[in-house]
């Protein structure tokens, strides 16, 4: 699956500038109206783009993978940036599909409106928000309150969780990502970011950094963490002091019982027809829903 993570699938008639015939209105459309007899990716050529969110981008590359097979005249490119750059791509009319970590916010949909756009909301997956440090680290679980004082600062020795005396390297995403945001809201309950937090360009610079320094913390979707294996180690996570520290899985986000989990997107500009349509449905399918498990993440039914 390591491939899939970086695989975005971006093709040549994307540099032409020749893009978003697949969700376009029937009316507008060349190809045959979505529930026809005649499979509107069997029309001439199509194209799709999906941007947004790097923690969704090799479960989006997956899907988009697999309905590619079933249907050879579609092309999808994925890529990532972040939600916040899904969701104004989006808005800008550069892409088809955003996929967000988060929702849409107000300003969001106010400069959507603006512009004419009608963002529709469809939730595909779910996803823990996994705690990992180094597999040298010989804390194995943490509270969310604990963790919040890491990233705000207030913590900044492992020694102060009951870890050795060495000074703590915290990791984060990028602003534009939607797991910063859905972090700072959901575990640092809306505070600022402490001054001695790096700013990682990506999901995959978090498992590299973590996995090459004993004293680093950091945070990312399940499905990269489960992909690291043994390169980083995972933490339990209370959500009081007084509550079960509980590891991250697809059990424990399914039944609620770990504290740090979401939601996860995709966009679509008003309700989506033709192709943009059959591969949000391919998503729900119980097809989407298998790449879903085995992609790391969760299922939304």
């Amino acid at each position: 699956m390591i491939r899939h993570m970086m695989c975005y699938r971006v093709f040549l008639i994307l540099a032409l500038g020749i893009w978003g015939f697949a969700c376009q209105k029937p009316s507008e459309s060349s190809g045959p109206e979505s529930g026809s007899a005649a499979k509107p990716a069997q029309a001439a050529g199509k194209v799709m783009m999906i941007k947004g969110s790097d923690t969704m981008v090799h479960l989006v590359t997956a899907w988009a993978e697999a309905f590619m097979k079933k249907h050879p005249d579609v092309q999808i490119a994925v890529t990532g940036g972040g939600s916040g750059t899904g969701i104004a791509a989006l808005i800008n009319g550069q892409t088809d599909l955003c996929a967000s970590s988060r929702e849409i916010n107000d300003k969001e949909k106010k400069d959507a409106e603006a512009k004419g756009i009608h963002p529709t909301e469809f939730a595909v997956a779910r996803d823990g928000i996994a705690v990992v440090v180094n597999p040298k680290n010989p804390i194995s679980e943490l509270t969310k309150e604990q963790v919040k004082k890491i990233y705000t600062g207030a913590l900044t020795n492992w020694n102060q969780v009951g870890g050795p005396d060495a000074p703590i390297m915290v990791l984060s995403r990028e602003s534009s990502s939607g797991t910063y945001v859905f972090f700072q809201e959901h575990v640092l309950d809306k505070a600022d970011y402490g001054p001695r937090v790096r700013l990682m360009p990506a999901t995959s610079a978090i498992i590299q950094e973590t996995a090459a320094n004993a004293s680093a913390i950091g945070y990312v979707g399940l499905g990269y963490a489960a992909e690291a294996g043994d390169k980083v180690k995972m933490l339990k996570i209370k959500a009081r002091d007084d509550a079960p520290a509980v590891m991250p899985s697809e059990e424990t986000v399914k039944a609620g019982a770990y504290p740090i989990a979401r939601a996860l997107y995709l966009y679509a500009q008003g309700q989506p027809t033709g192709v943009c349509k059959e591969f949000l449905d391919f998503c729900l399918s119980p097809e989407g829903e298998t790449i879903v498990r085995e992609n790391g993440y969760v299922t939304v039914k």
